[in-house]
């Protein structure tokens, strides 16, 4: 029995954290979409399924509290991981409220990202 990759949708608006994070998933066999703002996610959100995103909190434009929001009034079904600092720590516990999966602090230790991911997708097959 073969499974399909899990998707996942990275948004960050550093270009070098996303490269990494998204080159460290698609090692462990995931595929990985990375966009650097709320916007092209929500773009991408509407024609590219995913099961799970990593969502940064702090982002110039949209924010990641906003676009928490949105992704969720659009796509209730998808399963979202904040990433903080931990000046934003508090942000971050706040869009646990609002919908989102759980919470991450930078830089992200990738095998507890990818721990938080299955369980994401995981809980996301449940529904």
């Amino acid at each position: 029995m073969t499974t399909e990759p899990m998707t996942v949708l990275l948004v960050d608006d550093e270009p070098d954290f996303l490269s990494v994070v998204a080159r460290r998933l698609e090692r462990r066999e995931m595929q990985v979409h990375a966009v650097g703002s709320g916007e092209e996610a929500l773009a991408l959100l509407e024609n590219h399924p995913v099961d799970a995103v990593v969502l940064d909190v702090k982002m110039p434009g949209m924010d990641g509290i906003e676009t928490l929001k949105r992704i969720k009034a659009a796509h209730p079904e998808v399963e979202v991981i904040m990433l903080t600092g931990h000046a934003d720590l508090e942000v971050a516990i706040s869009g646990m409220a609002l919908g989102a999966f759980d919470y991450l602090l930078k830089p992200a230790d990738i095998d507890e990202l990818m721990f938080k991911l299955r369980d994401a997708s995981r809980t996301r097959l449940r529904v």
